[in-house]
């Protein structure tokens, strides 16, 4: 008896252990990339105006390789730029032979997707809104489910090139293109 039950605490704490092993705080680029510019990259659509050009005002989305296709100039690079930068290179496209001073504005129409998995209602694809946080996130995927860690989530997030996993509370922002892993609970 005695010796089951020392086998039992074992086994308890080996389980306990391993758990603790995965544990990776989030790194400080983690909540760095929160305060800088908004970098574009497949999934974005963006809204550019050109004034008075109708015809090349409109909508477009930034392709799996991380180009605009935009009438007259053909691709113009999107990934890793921010929406000015954009806005800078179609009108240099344009003032080279098309425009003679293009006015040009760009802004995201919609961002990137998220993603959440785990423990929640109803995994999948969710529209990211600015401002949202793990918790908005959540709720828009059904909630929680009974067995979930409600305290802490994982959040996989693509930081100057190099995707990082680490574990954030559910009041901490997202950013478009985050997957979000909702673990089960031990207990």
């Amino acid at each position: 008896m005695k010796r089951s039950s020392a086998l039992a605490a074992a086994l308890l704490a080996a389980v306990l252990t391993a758990g603790c092993a995965s544990y990776r705080p989030a790194p400080p680029a983690f909540h760095e990339a929160l305060y800088k510019p908004y970098l574009l990259d497949a999934g974005d659509t963006v809204r550019i105006t050109v004034f008075d050009q109708e015809n090349l005002t409109n909508t477009y989305a930034v392709d799996q390789a991380g180009y605009i296709a935009f009438p007259l100039v053909g691709a113009v690079p999107a990934r890793g730029h921010t929406a000015k930068q954009v806005e800078a290179q179609i009108a240099a496209m344009l003032r080279d032979g098309y425009l003679r001073d293009p006015d040009v504005s760009v802004e995201v129409a919609e961002y990137r997707p998220i993603f959440i998995m785990g423990e929640v209602g109803s995994a999948g694809q969710y529209a990211y809104v600015p401002g949202m946080t793990v918790q908005k996130a959540i709720a828009a995927a059904g909630g929680f489910s009974p067995r979930a860690n409600q305290a802490t989530v994982d959040i996989t997030r693509e930081i100057n090139g190099k995707v990082m996993t680490g574990r954030v509370l559910i009041s901490d922002p997202l950013l478009p293109g985050d997957t979000v892993y909702v673990r089960e609970r031990l207990f």
